[in-house]
């Protein structure tokens, strides 16, 4: 199966599952797993940051992010649409009683800064208390740009905040701007990275920061359930997809790119800015939506065909795969027009 819904659905390649086989591991709650140690040292060194902490997964490491920056009734000021408040079940809200105040991102997935700064609550008993600034990068695989990063850092000094980047898809921003990631990490006081998107570990994220914050964050994730035992044999896996796959991150941009240029030619709207990473949104009719997606699981094809589509690119998605996939959309164009008579191009996407 060609699966574009997420970059989630990455699988472990063979050089990765025999290093996880053969990670040497000990119990990490006590501190005694050596290749957790590495990948945290390796996470640390790569975004700059003092520390680093080995989780289960994105939405714990986010969660536990937010509860060492925020007490029980403060607040974290983020984009409406920002996976950390819309995507993981309220979980700060509803563990950690932190009050998120969401706000909607510009087009470019930057939350405006005097809308920000409009948002943040008056020091009265009235309000909660607003202590941290949470971004997210890539945003609907849209990076956000470095002078802006740099704006937002010196807002959040000046107004006592704390900043925080949901970097989910961090690396991903980091290769299409040709950078380090550290570059992108000097704006930011803690962040999360996912190892299990792009990068093609099965399970596991990273959260960074300072040696006092996640000390604090430690505590955290045992409370919450993230405390694991031998869970090297995990991060060997984290390991090698931040030695082997950062880099080959580019590939997955240049077939999103490729992917737009034809489906575009087929008339497909495709949603701006088109794809910046490896990640391509088309708008269309539900009702051609509703066809669509029956149409490509019959090729062996998955897309979470809607209104607006993603089609995500990754590791698992080669370019004959794409090749195969516009085939498949032009063939379905065509059973349309013949069953309607509309013309092929332009009329179902525009």
């Amino acid at each position: 199966m060609i699966d574009l819904r997420s970059d989630t659905v990455t699988l472990p390649s063979g050089e990765m599952r025999r290093l996880m086989a053969q990670a040497e591991v000990g119990d990490d709650v006590y501190g005694d797993d050596p290749t957790v140690a590495a990948l945290e040292a390796d996470g640390a060194r790569l975004s700059a940051k003092q520390a680093a902490l080995f989780f289960p997964s994105g939405t714990q490491a986010n969660l536990v992010g937010l509860l060492t920056h925020c007490q029980r009734g403060e607040e974290y000021i983020v984009g409406q649409q920002a996976h950390n408040y819309r995507f993981e079940a309220g979980g700060a809200a509803v563990l950690g009683s932190i009050q998120p105040q969401p706000i909607e991102a510009d087009a470019d997935g930057t939350l405006p800064l005097d809308k920000v700064a409009a948002a943040i609550k008056p020091d009265d008993f009235h309000f909660a208390r607003t202590r941290l600034l949470s971004l997210e990068n890539t945003h609907n695989g849209k990076v956000l740009p470095q002078e802006y990063l740099r704006q937002a850092w010196q807002f959040s000094r000046e107004r006592g905040l704390a900043l925080h980047i949901d970097g989910a898809r961090i690396f991903n921003a980091a290769v299409a701007l040709d950078i380090p990631l550290s570059e992108i990490t000097q704006y930011c006081d803690t962040l999360t990275i996912c190892l299990s998107k792009g990068l093609g570990a099965p399970v596991g994220s990273l959260l960074c920061g300072s040696e006092e914050y996640i000390r604090q964050a430690k505590r955290w994730r045992k409370m919450v359930g993230g405390g694991m035992r031998q869970s090297g044999i995990l991060a060997a896996a984290g390991r090698y997809a931040l030695e082997h796959n950062v880099q080959r991150l580019r590939e997955d941009h240049d077939n999103a790119a490729w992917l737009e240029q034809q489906l575009s030619a087929l008339g497909v709207e495709i949603v701006a800015p088109g794809a910046q990473t490896n990640m391509l949104f088309v708008r269309q009719p539900v009702e051609l939506a509703a066809k669509l997606g029956p149409w490509m699981r019959q090729n062996d094809i998955i897309i979470a065909s809607g209104a607006v589509t993603r089609l995500a690119t990754h590791l698992n998605v080669s370019r004959g795969d794409l090749e195969k996939v516009v085939r498949c959309w032009r063939e379905f164009l065509q059973h349309q027009s013949e069953l309607t008579g509309a013309p092929l191009t332009g009329v179902y996407f525009q």
